[in-house]
């Protein structure tokens, strides 16, 4: 997840878990642990053209990258859940916040994924 930094309140972390939930609920995803989320605050952007007051426009886009053969109604699905996160967070009053997310298809045969146990 990117979002612009001009969001004050915008819990992040609150929003990442229930991305997560929401993926997860989906039906899409084996196990939670397959899901992880991570968010940036970005100190540069711009929308619009110079003579748009920055301060009073924002935006948040979620990225999932899911392994492919997902049909296009189940990522649909996925897109249609995750932008009702989205628009469900608290945003600060005076700034109009655009939302997008965007499905990816990362191919199966060249994914690879490991995880063990420190110590």
């Amino acid at each position: 997840m990117e979002y612009s930094a001009n969001l004050p309140g915008f819990d992040a972390t609150q929003a990442l878990g229930q991305l997560n939930q929401a993926l997860f609920a989906s039906g899409q995803v084996a196990t939670p642990l397959d899901i992880k989320g991570r968010a940036h605050a970005l100190q540069d952007w711009v929308i619009g053209t110079a003579d748009v007051d920055r301060s009073a426009h924002g935006f948040v886009h979620v990225t999932v990258c899911l392994l492919s053969g997902r049909t296009p109604e189940a990522k649909q699905s996925i897109s249609a859940a995750l932008m009702q996160v989205l628009r469900e967070q608290a945003y600060p009053a005076g700034v109009r916040v655009q939302f997008s997310v965007e499905l990816r298809d990362m191919d199966r045969a060249c994914y690879g994924k490991d995880a063990r146990a420190g110590g």
